[in-house]
């Protein structure tokens, strides 16, 4: 197997790769046959404070087309390879940093311009942020480093501060492919993603690349860069996440394995535990359980072995950097009330929202429900929950409240990620 040479000082070697200051940004899109969850990805993308950047749309046939009033890159691309579309994608990008989101998920106003300001670093090479799962709220991913068995290991949390974290122990920090950001040169000279990966650890198989490469070179881990991850459905999970088929997981393992020097047996024990879990829940047949295996090992035992190190991607120049107009800083409005009035808040969401303004809404019932995010195709946030029940991981599963206590405490919450700097009204009494 061949692997480049890492013997040279890696903070050295990282500056020589990526130069200085950042000063373009690209977003990298990748969507296939899900038209309608990209759309409110790219609708939320609009609304980021980050001024000036581009943003590079690769998609089927159906789906390239999708808001077609806005100016962006677009690359037809239907392979079933994430890792080749996302390489195409980077061949389109001009920016100087390439942030990646999957079509799934909802970025926060905030995300870009956080998530690529450790780059003024030129020692960094990668960053991640922290991603909530469907329901907008609660934690899927927020800080782990990647092992060689293509196991993830969480890091413990440690505020809002930005971190810098070198490679510990041949272990790199984990960036999730829906919500990271890499500078291109050190991607172009990586070879970018393998696509070998055609799916599953994609991005993990690149952060050992990278660690390889450059091992003292950090990953900032920025825990306000934050996205929601929807989790949409396709050809091999139901939208509960349930699996359909594990073969090209299997093979991303085994290859993965090989290559980095884990033991494919853990990583089959994680997938069969994981298939239980569901089993246990109710999400899943019990008598699904051992074909889906069947299809994991199946995918492992065709799995190619010694595959070499991607080559490093063509130098040749990107189309012209196509700046998104109308992005940037704006006042973010707070609505609150509830449930019963949600016809009339959510026409108000729509009037502001179409003013240039961010906006939420809050509405509450008399219960204790938890709390529910989703945003809406009209461009605004909705968040719904009982007045007494929980809306952060943590909280308790019931806590009295008063109505304009809880509005201001999830006013304050929202404000670390929405810039909250106005609330244009509470409802309810």
């Amino acid at each position: 197997m061949t692997q480049p040479d890492a013997g040279a000082p890696a903070v050295s070697v990282v500056g020589s790769v990526v130069g200085s200051v950042v000063g373009s940004v690209s977003v990298v899109v990748v969507s296939r046959h899900r038209p309608a969850a990209l759309s409110l990805c790219l609708t939320a993308l609009t609304l980021q404070d980050h001024p000036g950047f581009e943003i590079v749309l690769v998609a089927d046939a159906g789906s390239v087309g999708v808001r077609p009033d806005l100016p962006i890159k677009r690359v037809r691309f239907d392979a079933a390879n994430i890792s080749a579309a996302r390489n195409a994608g980077i061949m389109a990008a001009a920016g100087e940093v390439l942030a990646f989101i999957d079509d799934d998920a909802v970025a926060e106003p905030t995300w870009l311009s956080r998530l690529t300001a450790p780059f003024a670093d030129p020692a960094v090479p990668a960053a991640t942020g922290a991603t909530r799962g469907r329901d907008g709220l609660r934690w899927q991913v927020r800080a782990e480093r990647m092992t060689g068995n293509g196991l993830a290991v969480p890091v413990q949390p440690w505020g809002d501060s930005v971190r810098l974290l070198a490679p510990e122990g041949g272990r790199p920090v984990g960036t999730l492919g829906t919500n990271c950001a890499f500078r291109r040169d050190a991607l172009a000279e990586l070879g970018g993603f393998d696509t070998a990966f055609a799916y599953h650890l994609d991005e993990s198989d690149l952060n050992m690349r990278m660690a390889a490469r450059w091992p003292d070179a950090p990953t900032a881990v920025v825990p306000l860069a934050e996205v929601a991850h929807g989790w949409a459905g396709d050809d091999r999970r139901s939208a509960s996440g349930v699996p359909a088929d594990l073969t090209q997981i299997g093979r991303s393992a085994a290859i993965f394995c090989d290559r980095h020097g884990g033991d494919s047996a853990r990583a089959s024990e994680r997938v069969r535990t994981r298939l239980l879990r569901l089993m246990v829940s109710g999400r899943l047949d019990p008598l699904r359980v051992a074909p889906l295996m069947a299809t994991f090992h199946a995918g492992a035992t065709g799995a190619p072995r010694s595959v070499c190190w991607p080559k490093p991607l063509s130098d040749a120049p990107p189309p012209p950097f196509l700046t998104l107009p109308g992005t940037g800083p704006r006042a973010h409005s707070l609505l609150t009330g509830w449930h019963w009035q949600r016809r009339r808040l959510r026409a108000d969401a729509v009037r502001l929202s179409g003013k240039g303004r961010l906006v939420t809404l809050v509405l509450f019932s008399p219960s204790i429900l938890r709390h529910r995010v989703r945003f809406d195709p009209a461009g605004f946030w909705e968040q719904a929950g009982g007045l007494w029940g929980p809306s952060l991981p943590g909280d308790p599963a019931v806590r009295a409240w008063r109505f304009r206590v809880r509005a201001a405490r999830e006013a304050q919450r929202l404000a670390r990620t929405r810039s909250l700097q106005k609330l244009d009204e509470i409802g309810g009494v």
